[in-house]
């Protein structure tokens, strides 16, 4: 793409941001579709990956926008099964011939690092210039639908294929995006049954130079088992923006649930990772050891400490700080941290999905090139399947890759 062309794209997408600024989630088809045109694009079509990445959905077009036409082919397309899905789970642009006399281009979606959907892009050819042209589009969707999404239902339903429960809802309400990352870091995140989630949740956030985690496991699968993982999550969000840290976290989730919601105990993992020096800091309140994986194998104990007991735990009994574990990564370590869902979940024939099945599914995924949040779609899909595709409790996992190269 010239320099010329490029400015012209430029003028497009700008153009398409300025209109978005008084535009509802329903006009959002008929101003891509306006500025593919003004592209070189025959036309432009939004499918977003629902919660459980199993499906990719086509944003419904209003009838009345006639600007607007319906996407170029299925409205819902598999995530394994289609060149869509390919474009979405590799997160590279897939092209192809399509049903009528123009070519059809799939370019990613995402929001900073994390995947949302695909988008569909028609030419009569599409040569560099407009698959650039796609991308630039793409990226102004991305930014569209992440500023959207938390004030659309038109958008949230998109994304799902039945009804939550009412812990879930609860649950999601509190979860920040999927995937996060920078240079230096990627953290990405998947919690299963998507639909009927109950005592886990999750938070990773990034301050400067530091990634914060935490992963949480409250007692029983119930509406007061969303709502102390939600406490939680609340707890350790206003006491790390007010400067507090990691013993002042536990501290003010042990207190909170004591007070608030007694007789209902939490295990958890909060962590600090220093991404200059990879330097891990870490507190374990009776939850599962998280694994070191590097260079594709799990380094043995090498983040084994003595667990600190549970949080919530009833009034009037002694309590004592948790201790903070450090420990050193290297560059290209990974860091998983898990529920016991994951590991404990058991086949027909009783046998656990273990720690060992866990490492290997997420190691050969990243092996084979795909990206973090990819590694843990495979890995819930395994999950399930060993089940019988029925979880029996909630299955979380944190993975974090360290790669102060860049990636």
């Amino acid at each position: 793409m010239g320099r010329d062309e490029r400015d012209a794209a430029g003028a497009v997408v700008l153009g398409l941001l300025e209109d978005s600024h008084r535009a509802g989630p329903r006009d959002l088809p008929g101003l891509l579709q306006d500025a593919a045109r003004r592209l070189g694009l025959t036309g432009a079509w939004l499918y977003l990956a629902d919660v459980q990445e199993k499906h990719l959905t086509a944003l419904p077009v209003p009838p009345e926008d006639p600007r607007a036409t319906g996407p170029a082919g299925p409205g819902l397309l598999d995530v394994d099964n289609s060149l869509a899905g390919r474009a979405y789970r590799t997160e590279r642009v897939c092209t192809g011939g399509g049903p009528g006399p123009d070519a059809v281009g799939w370019v990613p979606v995402v929001d900073g690092i994390g995947r949302l959907g695909v988008l569909q892009v028609t030419a009569p050819v599409l040569d560099g210039a407009r698959l650039a042209a796609g991308g630039a589009l793409a990226t102004a969707a991305g930014l569209l639908v992440a500023g959207q999404a938390p004030f659309s239902d038109q958008l949230v339903r998109t994304g799902r294929r039945r009804p939550m429960t009412l812990q879930a809802e609860l649950v999601r309400a509190f979860l920040p995006p999927r995937t996060i990352g920078s240079r230096l870091v990627t953290s990405s995140a998947v919690l299963e049954p998507a639909y009927d989630i109950g005592g886990d949740a999750f938070d990773h956030n990034l301050a400067g130079n530091r990634l914060h985690l935490t992963l949480v496991d409250a007692m029983g699968h119930d509406l007061a088992s969303g709502g102390c993982s939600a406490v939680a999550v609340a707890a350790c969000r206003s006491t790390r923006r007010a400067g507090g840290t990691l013993t002042d976290i536990a501290g003010a989730i042990d207190d909170a649930l004591t007070r608030w919601i007694p007789d209902r105990l939490l295990t958890c993992v909060i962590a600090d990772l220093d991404l200059v020096t990879g330097v891990l800091s870490w507190i374990n309140c009776g939850h599962p050891t998280p694994l070191l994986i590097r260079r594709g194998r799990i380094v043995a104990r090498a983040l084994e400490r003595p667990p600190h007991l549970p949080l919530g735990l009833p009034a009037g009994l002694p309590r004592t700080a948790p201790a903070v574990h450090t420990a050193r990564l290297e560059p290209g370590d990974r860091l998983l941290v898990h529920s016991d869902g994951v590991t404990e979940g058991r086949d027909a024939a009783g046998a656990p999905f273990g720690e060992e099945r866990l490492v290997d599914v997420v190691s050969r995924a990243m092996a084979d090139g795909l990206p973090a949040p990819e590694a843990l779609r495979r890995l819930v899909r395994r999950l399930t399947a060993h089940q019988g595709d029925r979880l029996r409790d909630d299955a979380t996992v944190l993975l974090v890759a360290w790669h102060p190269g860049g990636a």
